[in-house]
């Protein structure tokens, strides 16, 4: 039994994390913490608990988390996070951080990305990128690991075995249509992201700017062993959740090699990602609410169409990090999410 921090519950990301650890049979929640002036019970935060956690949250106490925990969850928004995980890992915790302050190596590009000075450069280093089906062994050694961004997390998963493993790709054509719920933009007030601007509506926003490019591009690039800049346009849907991408990439010469054979044996012995059949597309009610990720070809002559879809709040977040939880400490990959 392992003793467990999340820090920042007040939002969607909080607030799942807490829903999967309470099914956790190897995990108990022992503390929690809010950036807010005055102590609240987590049932005046999210009433759904009222009964089944009995936590006052206060202001993140460092001291006390290194005595009764574990692990920390960082579930704070970009730019706060490097304030907060240097001090928890010199007080030698285990940190999984689900902001993007860890997630991508190169400083300037985070710092251009995310319209802000870095104030951690030691542990972006020491950071692994925590998508477990690409970087398995290096998470179960990790003291810091970089859960991925919900868009990032589709697209790598996505494009992984064609951009590694599949020949005569045009790697410089890939374009990612993204489309997203709500949920993915977090809890804050905005009047872009009231019910009345959402409701009965569908736009592209970010177009070809969004700050998970970088990050996208990044992981790719790794893959490929080339740099690579892909097309990413991001939507939002009038949805509480969920992610579903269309990724389009084109073909330099006319193969005999069939993609759908190379994601199912890239992919064979991957628990949470599914592979439809050939002729099946991925729906959205397919994976909300759990921590799959379902894949889908279109294997034509002069391109491949690639359809992903997942739960950006589980698999884009909340279930991806308690499952790299799982990694680090040598449980059962699904538990608790299973």
């Amino acid at each position: 039994m392992i003793n467990v921090s999340i820090i920042g519950v007040t939002g969607y990301v909080g607030e799942e994390l807490i829903a999967v650890l309470l099914n956790h049979p190897q995990a108990r929640i022992v503390d929690l913490s809010i950036r807010k002036d005055a102590p609240m019970h987590i049932a005046q935060i999210h009433p759904r608990f009222k009964g089944r956690l009995d936590i006052i949250c206060d202001v993140p106490d460092i001291k006390k988390i290194a005595s009764t925990c574990d692990v920390v969850f960082l579930a704070l928004p970009h730019t706060v996070s490097m304030e907060i995980a240097p001090k928890l890992l010199k007080a030698g915790l285990r940190v999984i951080d689900l902001s993007a302050d860890y997630r991508i190596k190169d400083v300037k590009v985070y710092e251009k990305a995310y319209n802000c000075k870095h104030k951690d450069k030691t542990n972006i280093l020491e950071a692994v990128y925590g998508l477990p089906e690409l970087y398995r062994e290096k998470i179960k050694k990790a003291k810091l690991v970089a859960n991925p961004g919900c868009y990032p997390t589709a697209a790598a998963l996505a494009l992984a075995p064609l951009v590694s493993c599949a020949k005569g790709m045009d790697l410089d054509s890939i374009i990612i249509d993204a489309k997203s719920g709500a949920s993915g933009a977090g809890k804050k007030a905005s009047e872009a992201l009231m019910f009345e601007e959402v409701n009965e509506d569908f736009k592209a926003y970010k177009v070809n700017t969004h700050q998970h490019a970088p990050e996208i591009n990044q992981e790719l690039s790794k893959l490929s062993g080339k740099k690579l800049s892909v097309t990413f346009v991001p939507h939002l849907l009038p949805l509480d959740r969920g992610i579903l991408e269309t990724i389009y990439v084109k073909k330099n010469k006319t193969g005999t090699q069939n993609i759908l054979d190379v994601y199912k044996k890239f992919y064979k012995k991957e628990p949470f990602v599914r592979i439809c059949s050939e002729g099946v597309y991925p729906r959205l009610k397919d994976v909300a609410n759990t921590n799959y990720c379902n894949i889908a070809i279109k294997d034509e002559k002069k391109q491949a169409i690639i359809i992903v879809a997942i739960d950006n709040l589980l698999k884009g977040a909340s279930g991806q990090a308690v499952q790299n939880m799982n990694i680090m400490y040598g449980f059962n990959e699904g538990m608790g999410l299973l």
